[in-house]
């Protein structure tokens, strides 16, 4: 396998055409044909669903794409290297996180390690909580955020974050909000034991899981983690969801509820994106029970970390610290310094 052959594969995908990254890459379109078809007998697998309208990747060519993006990046680091000499932490490091709590955390951890460590090559897996889960135990990644997955084997797993769900959608008639009451001064025992490590609570509504269970909800499909957990709320208590509109694509289902087609749940993580208040927009916290998400920072186990994951590390659990303790993240931390991971020492 060539890093020309990889250059090509890139190109391609990004290009969504055979012809379009022959042309960005001028070379024959025959010769790039054949370069992927090689490609693909080398790796045993089709890479690309071809069509008369283009070029769509596999399964297995989004993840080769993945690991091509860091082989490129690692030999175009080794180039520099042996050009400029040692100075500072470098390496890559490619880190796990759930697409909903992706937009609130890498835009602070990564621009601080580009002004920390400009030498450590950060790559981001950004997708349901289950391919992230996936992506840690294929070792596909080295730092991991999970959701509700204590225990994996092969990894090592340590509590990191709790967060709250809440309910989301336009509220034009103030129906929704009388349902709602607001909670009880002082907070619960749970928050006044956790206050070290959390911002003052937002001193939002509270709306019981049987009435949001009966507002139209606009949600994705059991396959998805929030779906499933909502489903076993509901089950518990007996209650059937009045479901308005069911899609898979994140997008959609924010779409929707911004037009007022219904009302989401919606972890906090995520309530940033809602609009401003006084606009008849309802962020409501879900009651009895509690609905609540839990992660959990996960390594490779039996296996210490180098310095430069490491200090990717310090910087993610420093910065989730931050959000929470300004009140952006609506959360509580878990982790303890001492239940980090050792260094290996090596460089």
């Amino acid at each position: 396998m060539e890093l020309r052959s990889l250059r090509y594969f890139i190109a391609v995908l990004e290009a969504g055409s055979l012809s379009r990254a022959a042309g960005a890459l001028y070379v024959a379109q025959p010769a790039l044909t054949a370069q992927i078809k090689k490609l693909e007998g080398e790796l045993g697998t089709p890479l690309f669903e071809r069509s008369h309208v283009g070029v769509t990747p596999t399964a297995a060519g989004l993840q080769f794409y993945q690991d091509a993006r860091k082989l490129l990046s690692d030999a175009s680091a080794m180039r520099e290297r042996l050009q400029r000499g040692p100075g500072g932490l470098e390496g890559s490091v490619t880190v796990a996180v759930p697409f909903l709590l992706a937009s609130l955390l890498l835009g602070p951890v990564l621009a601080r390690l580009k002004q920390s460590h400009p030498r450590i090559r950060v790559f981001v897996i950004d997708d349901l909580s289950l391919m992230v889960r996936k992506a840690m135990v294929e070792r596909r990644a080295d730092i991991g955020i999970l959701v509700d997955s204590e225990d994996v084997n092969g990894l090592d797993v340590k509590a990191f974050v709790r967060e709250a769900m809440f309910v989301c959608g336009h509220d034009g008639g103030g129906e929704v909000a009388a349902m709602t009451a607001q909670p009880v001064a002082g907070a619960s025992k749970r928050s006044k034991a956790r206050n070290a490590h959390r911002a003052a609570p937002v001193a939002r509504p509270e709306i019981p899981f049987a009435r949001a269970a009966g507002l139209p909800l606009v949600l994705q499909s059991r396959r998805f983690s929030i779906r499933a957990q909502v489903e076993r709320a509901a089950m518990d208590l007996g209650l059937e969801l009045n479901i308005a509109h069911e899609h898979d694509s994140a997008r959609v289902i924010r779409s929707l509820y911004l037009a007022g087609a219904g009302f989401t749940f919606s972890p906090a993580c995520a309530i940033g994106d809602a609009p401003p208040r006084g606009k008849q927009w309802l962020v409501a916290r879900v009651v009895q029970p509690e609905l609540a998400r839990t992660y959990f920072l996960a390594t490779a186990s039996a296996r210490k970390l180098d310095d430069a994951t490491r200090a990717v590390m310090d910087v993610l659990v420093d910065e989730t610290r931050r959000l929470i303790a300004s009140g952006r993240w609506e959360a509580e931390l878990l982790l303890r310094d001492e239940a980090l991971p050792k260094t290996s020492g090596r460089p």
